[in-house]
C-alpha cells in the first residue's frame, strides 16, 4: 500500500508547531525588561529566520548526505565541519533544555504562589530535568503520546490573546513602555535580537520531512517559509498585545507572564488555569527535547564523534546511558548559571544556547553552494539566488551572535574552542588514510 504523504498545508502547520513548544512562554518577561521597542527585533529576527528557513529548505533538497546539519556542513568543511556542527548542536540542545526547565519552574512558582530563592530555582529546575529524563526511560512511544497534545497548552492561550486580547489592549500603556531605559533604536534592537531568535530555534528540523511530502522540491520551501511566517505572526502579535494589557513593570518581574495576562483580563483563577496549561505544555516540550537530544548524541556516537556509551540502548530502544550523562551535565549547568532572578538565569542560558546553535547554522549556510554544485541539477540563476540568500542568512546569524552579550560570547567561544580540541584528539580516525593508523615512524 502506497504511503500517504503530507500536503503543503499539513507540512506548513507541522513546521510552525516545531518552532512553538516552550520557546515563547518566558519571552514577554524578558522583552518587557527592554520595552516595547523590542518589536523592532521581532521584525529583524523574523526576516533573518526566513532567510535561514529558505536555506535549510534548499539544503534538504540538494543534500545527499545523512545527519542533518552535520551532513550539510560536511560538503564544504569536511569531517571537521560535520563534527563541529553536531557537537555545537548537541551542546545548544543541552543548554536549551535547562532554559525550558527554568520556564516550567517559573510557571509552577506562579501557579503555587512560591517565592523561590535563586537556589530554590536551581533545585526545582534539577527536579524537573530529572523527572523528564526518568519518564523518557519508557521509550519514544510513550514520549510521543505524552507530548503530542501538550503543545495545545501554548497554542490555545496564544490564539485567544491574538483574537480577543485587543478588548483589553491599551495603546497608551503600550507606548508608555516603549523605551523605559532610553536606548537608541539600534541598541534596543540589539538587546533583544538573540532572545527573539531563541523562539525560532528548531526551524532547521523542517527539511527532515522531505521523504514524507508530496512534490518536495516545490512544497518544502513553501512550507518552511510559510511555517516560519506563521510562527512569526503568532510571536509578534501575542507578545506585543500582552505588553499593552499588563503594566510593563509587572510584566518585567513576572515568572509566569501569560498567566499574569489572563489574570489581568479575567481573574486570578483563570490566570492559574492558564499557568497550569503552560506547565503541561512546557514539560511536554522538555520531555520531547530530552529524548531528541539523546538521539542526537546517539547518532553522533554512531558517526564516531562521541564515546560509544552514548550509542548504547536498552530493550525499548532508549539511549539510557546518554540520557543520564547529559542530565548530569545539565545539573551542573543549572548550578553554574545561578542568578539573582529566574528571568536573569533564563536569559543567560538562552543567549548561550543561541550562540552555540548559530555555529551549525553558519556551517550549513556556508555549504549550500558546494552541495548545489555537486548535485548539478540546479540552474545558474537558482544557484546564484540561493548563494545570495545563504550569505545574507550568515550575516544575520553573525549579527545575532554579536548581540548576545559579552558573557555569552566568551562562554560560547570557549565551548567552540573546546570542540576543536575534542576533534583534534579524534581526527586521526577520519583524516589518517586507511592502513596507516599503525604505521611506525622510521628514523
Amino acid at each position: 500500500m502506497k504511503e500517504k504523504k503530507m500536503g503543503v498545508l499539513q507540512l506548513t502547520v507541522v513546521t510552525a508547531i516545531n518552532m512553538m513548544g516552550s520557546g515563547i512562554i518566558m519571552l514577554p518577561t524578558n522583552l518587557a525588561q527592554i520595552g516595547t521597542i523590542s518589536i523592532l527585533s521581532w521584525f529583524v529576527t523574523a526576516f533573518g529566520a526566513m532567510l535561514l528557513a529558505y536555506g535549510f529548505a534548499q539544503a534538504g533538497i540538494y543534500s545527499r548526505k545523512h545527519g542533518g546539519m552535520g551532513g550539510y556542513s560536511e560538503y564544504s568543511f569536511g569531517k571537521a565541519g560535520a563534527f563541529m556542527s553536531n557537537y555545537a548542536y548537541g551542546v545548544s540542545g543541552v543548554i536549551s533544555n535547562v532554559a525550558i526547565a527554568i520556564s516550567c519552574v517559573g510557571y509552577l512558582a506562579g501557579f503555587f504562589g512560591w517565592h523561590l530563592s535563586p537556589m530554590g530555582v536551581v533545585i526545582w529546575t534539577i527536579i524537573v530535568l530529572w523527572l523528564s529524563t526518568i519518564l523518557n526511560f519508557g521509550g519514544a512511544k510513550i514520549t510521543g503520546r505524552i507530548s503530542s497534545f501538550t503543545v495545545l497548552g501554548v497554542l490555545i492561550p496564544l490564539f485567544f490573546i491574538i483574537l480577543f486580547g485587543w478588548f483589553w489592549f491599551s495603546g497608551a500603556r503600550y507606548m508608555s513602555a516603549w523605551n523605559p531605559h532610553h536606548y537608541t533604536a539600534f541598541a534596543g534592537l540589539g538587546k533583544s535580537v538573540s532572545i527573539t531568535l531563541w523562539a525560532f530555534l528548531g526551524l532547521e528540523s523542517a527539511s527532515a520531512n522531505m521523504d514524507k511530502v508530496e512534490n518536495p522540491k516545490k512544497n518544502v520551501p513553501i512550507a518552511v517559509l510559510g511555517g516560519t511566517i506563521g510562527a512569526a505572526f503568532l510571536y509578534i502579535l501575542s507578545t506585543n498585545i500582552v505588553q499593552g494589557i499588563v503594566p510593563n513593570l509587572d510584566l518585567a518581574n513576572s515568572t509566569a507572564p501569560f498567566g499574569l495576562v489572563f489574570a489581568h483580563m479575567f481573574n486570578p483563577t483563570i490566570g492559574h488555569l492558564v499557568m497550569s496549561l503552560f506547565v503541561i505544555s512546557c514539560f511536554g516540550s522538555l520531555l520531547t527535547w530530552q529524548f531528541t537530544m539523546a538521539e542526537v548524541f546517539r547518532s553522533s556516537a554512531q558517526e564516531g564523534y562521541y564515546p560509544q556509551i552514548f550509542n548504547k540502548t536498552i530493550g525499548n530502544g532508549t539511549p539510557l546511558a546518554g540520557l543520564i550523562i547529559f542530565t548530569l551535565l545539565q545539573t551542573l549547568l543549572a548550578f553554574s548559571s545561578i542568578s539573582p532572578s529566574l528571568s536573569a538565569q533564563f536569559a543567560i542560558l538562552v543567549n548561550l544556547a543561541v550562540i552555540t546553535n548559530c555555529i551549525p547554522y553558519l556551517l550549513s549556510m556556508g555549504s549550500l553552494k558546494t552541495m548545489m554544485r555537486i548535485d548539478g541539477t540546479s540552474s545558474p540563476a537558482k544557484e546564484k539566488l540561493v548563494a545570495i540568500v545563504a550569505f545574507a542568512a550568515g550575516v544575520y546569524t553573525l549579527y545575532a551572535i554579536s548581540q548576545a552579550g559579552t558573557t555569552a560570547i566568551v562562554l560560547g567561544s570557549i565551548v567552540t574552542l573546546f570542540g576543536w580540541t575534542l576533534y583534534g584528539a579524534m581526527s586521526y580516525k577520519f583524516d589518517v588514510p586507511s592502513g596507516q593508523h599503525s604505521a611506525k615512524r622510521t628514523a
